[in-house]
């Protein structure tokens, strides 16, 4: 054990010093092979006298916790496998505190002498386990240690480490070496690895492989063929010469349009009447309305019913019964309640095969019947329908609530048969439906392509097809009609009518163009019970009492332009 401190007086201040004896082997410049224990002591130097120290404010690195459990006693030794590598640390200030570890090290009393702070840290070698030396050496301080104080000094609780001290003629370095781990055991395979794969393959696993990748191949191929062959047969019909535009800037109806002026019902039992007048048919802002109207607005209520007669004005109807009317009541004889507009091209144009597009706004209204249509110049082969009828769109008024399809449906159709109550219309008709809206919320483009081979008909693209008919055998034997039928009293052969036209027959003869808004009919376009419909197709009277002033009052339009 060294001997205790001796203490001298310089420049005003006392230093205690303590004499570390050399080990038993080496030097501090020649490492030992097996290095001494380390150890580790306090130097400390009284500041203020043991009165002054109570009234001085207590700082927390001078003046120590006696909660704190003391520095061990010099010359105990202490074995702590966690602390560091032993290092010097000198800290000059009006206390003094030298930390060491090894041997053969410098009393540190002649560095007081400043009063800045200095810190050293020196280094030795040592084993890497770590038992330590410690001296405590105190000279008039309070017998108190600041836990504070040895929590600065004592190292936490990690793996211990190697220090290293390298010295050269002009300084010295330390390096730390960190704790060796073991390695971790390799999980890499070892030995010979089978790989089969790139051996003998299956002849099976082979067949699989090209079999699927030659369906797969087969499946493509036969696509491209199908689209190619697909568009190919679309039919086509070829240039086209203009023969009427109209976009309606003004209403000409001079050399374009006429109007139908008539009271028969068109065959259909149709309620309203067709009249030359403004109020049902006009051009606005490059559009043409064809708006139905009420006749109570002109002749009254009570009129319509009982006691009053009327006479339409511009008849174009050569039957003078479709040109006036006489209220009854007694005998159920109503003048028509609904007044509208029919208007054509008949005396103006007409195609023999070619295209026409009507871009149009269906209205929207209980019982409103919105046609656009095509019929014969001439009827070459009989009245109708023996000479036929091509309607590129129908529809009806009523809401998509409506279970006879409302104005969410479009329907295309040609009618044609050998007799009016023997038609063929069931057979060649089409409809399309918009799930998302109706086609009264905006304006759609309705088009006929007709050559002698085919005719198709569709709403705004060829893929939203109503008809799509192919000319490839006669009307007669596609409307397999009865052979006989009953006329009258008699039963007759059926008759062909198209037997001296072609396969089109009777779609070969010029046929014009024809716009009109009906309400009503008894002709079964309207279903009974259906959609809580206010008359019998089969009733003896033409209009049962009704309320239908609530269905055509708003004005609905009809815009047309053609490109035929």
């Amino acid at each position: 054990m060294p001997s205790p401190p001796s203490t001298a007086s310089s420049s005003g201040s006392s230093t205690s010093s303590l004499a570390v004896p050399p080990p038993e082997t080496g030097s501090s410049r020649d490492p030992p092979l097996n290095p001494p224990k380390p150890l580790f002591f306090i130097e400390r130097k009284p500041s203020l006298a043991a009165s002054e120290t109570d009234e001085v404010r207590r700082d927390p690195f001078r003046t120590p916790d006696v909660s704190a459990p003391g520095t061990p006693r010099s010359g105990s030794i202490i074995s702590n496998p966690f602390s560091p590598a032993g290092s010097v640390v000198n800290f000059s200030t009006e206390q003094h505190v030298t930390i060491a570890s090894g041997t053969n090290m410098e009393p540190s009393s002649s560095r007081n002498a400043t009063a800045s702070s200095r810190v050293s840290v020196q280094s030795a070698l040592r084993n890497s386990s770590t038992d330590l030396n410690i001296r405590e050496v105190r000279t008039g301080l309070s017998s108190r240690v600041n836990s504070q104080i040895r929590d600065s000094f004592m190292s936490p609780p990690v793996l211990a480490r190697r220090a290293t001290l390298h010295e050269t003629s002009g300084a010295s370095r330390l390096s730390l070496a960190g704790p060796r781990y073991k390695r971790t055991r390799s999980t890499m395979l070892t030995g010979e690895i089978h790989k089969p794969w790139i051996g003998e393959k299956d002849v099976y696993a082979r067949v699989a492989y090209w079999t699927t990748y030659g369906v797969a191949m087969l499946g493509v191929v036969g696509s491209v063929l199908l689209c190619y062959f697909g568009w190919k047969d679309v039919p086509r019909v070829g240039n086209l010469c203009l023969i009427m535009e109209d976009n309606f800037e003004q209403f000409d109806t001079q050399f374009t349009w006429a109007h139908e002026v008539d009271m028969s019902g068109f065959g259909n039992g149709e309620f309203e009447m067709t009249t030359n007048s403004v109020n049902n048919s006009f051009v606005k802002d490059g559009h043409l309305y064809i708006t139905p109207t009420l006749t109570s607005d002109i002749i009254g209520s009570d009129a319509i019913f009982n006691g009053y007669t009327y006479n339409i004005t511009g008849c174009t109807n050569t039957n003078l019964t479709a040109c006036g009317a006489v209220s009854n009541f007694s005998t159920g004889a109503v003048i028509n309640p609904v007044m509208s507009a029919r208007v054509t091209t008949r005396k103006s144009h007409n195609i023999q095969f070619g295209k026409v597009e009507v871009r149009a706004k269906m209205p929207r209204g209980d019982w409103l019947w919105p046609s656009i249509f095509m019929m014969p110049v001439e009827n070459a082969y009989g009245p109708w329908p023996l000479s036929g009828e091509i309607d590129l769109v129908q529809a009806r008024g009523n809401g998509p609530e409506y279970k006879a399809q409302g104005i969410d449906y479009v329907r295309g159709s040609l009618q044609w048969g050998p007799f009016a109550w023997l038609n063929g219309e069931s057979k060649t008709f089409g409809f399309w439906t918009d799930r998302r809206k109706t086609y009264d919320d905006g304006f759609h483009l309705y088009a006929m392509e007709w050559t002698p081979k085919f005719m198709r008909i569709y709403v705004d693209s060829r893929l939203h097809k109503l008809i799509d008919l192919r000319f490839n055998q006669p009307f007669f034997d596609r409307g397999d009609f009865p052979e006989t039928v009953a006329n009258g009293s008699q039963w007759i052969v059926t008759p062909n009518p198209w037997v001296t036209g072609t396969e089109a027959a009777p779609f070969d003869q010029a046929f014009y163009l024809a716009m009109h808004v009906a309400v009503g009919g008894t002709n079964g376009w309207f279903p009974d019970g259906v959609g809580d419909k206010p008359w019998l197709d089969g009733s003896l009277s033409k209009l049962s009492p009704l309320d239908i002033n609530a269905h055509f009052t708003d004005h609905h339009s009809v815009p047309f332009s053609c490109d035929a």
